[in-house]
This record gives C-alpha cells, sequence and structure tokens, in this order.
C-alpha cells in the first residue's frame, strides 16, 4: 500500500507492518488493511502543522477519505473486524498456520488489500 503512493520508504512498510492480523495477529480489531489504508491517506494528505489553516482542511478530508473507506468495506465485507472477516479465530497460533497453508490468507487477506488500494485511488480521484 505505501507503493501506492509513491511513498517508497521502507519505514511506512514496517509502521503498519503491526496491523497484519487486526493488530499483532489478535484479531479483535480492526482489520489491518484497513488501518494501513487510513495511515496512507494521513501520509498522502500532510502538511505543515504552520498552515493552520490548510492544516485542518487537511484533517477533515482524511476523516472523511477514511470514514468512506470504511464504510466501503463494510458494505463490501459485511464487517470490519478481523476476526469475523477471517471467520476463524486465528490467535491460535496453530490455527493460523493451517489458515495460510489452506491458501485462504492469500484468498481473503490479499482481496481484502485489494479493495483498499483501489478505495485510496477512487478517493483521490473525488
Amino acid at each position: 500500500m505505501w507503493e501506492t503512493y509513491g511513498l517508497k520508504n521502507e519505514d511506512l512498510l514496517w509502521a503498519s507492518i503491526a496491523f497484519q492480523g487486526g493488530i499483532a495477529g489478535q484479531r479483535q480489531a480492526v482489520c489491518g488493511a484497513i488501518s494501513s489504508g487510513a495511515v496512507c491517506l494521513g501520509l498522502r494528505h500532510r502538511c505543515s502543522l504552520k498552515e493552520t489553516e490548510k492544516a485542518k482542511q487537511a484533517r477533515q478530508d482524511i476523516r472523511r477519505k477514511a470514514g468512506e473507506l470504511v464504510k466501503s468495506f463494510a458494505k463490501e465485507y459485511g464487517n470490519i473486524i478481523c476476526r469475523e472477516l477471517m471467520g476463524i479465530d486465528a490467535s491460535d497460533p496453530e490455527k493460523f498456520r493451517q489458515f495460510r497453508e489452506s491458501g485462504m490468507f492469500e484468498k481473503k487477506c490479499h482481496n481484502f488489500v485489494r479493495f483498499v488500494v483501489e478505495k485510496l485511488y477512487e478517493l483521490d480521484e473525488k
């Protein structure tokens, strides 16, 4: 996702790595794709806080776009919580290993990331 906006700094990738599996694999949080998308929106539309009015508008735009991202994701997939989306409680390392080996990780999670990236592009066109 960090490449979506041409933010080719690996620090940005590492900053969102804990979002995998909700947060740190606990599965009780918002899908990591959505969380990472919200971070990307903030980075994409950031500006100097010294520019008070511009920063105020940027914050409003980021919040609005993040809200649209969440709503559209929930509409598409019926939920935004990782555990519900995955269909398993993968806080158990063995269950998560089985889930990954089954190919469902790629099938589900990659679709979630793809959806978020496409939505980020769409939001930027507005």
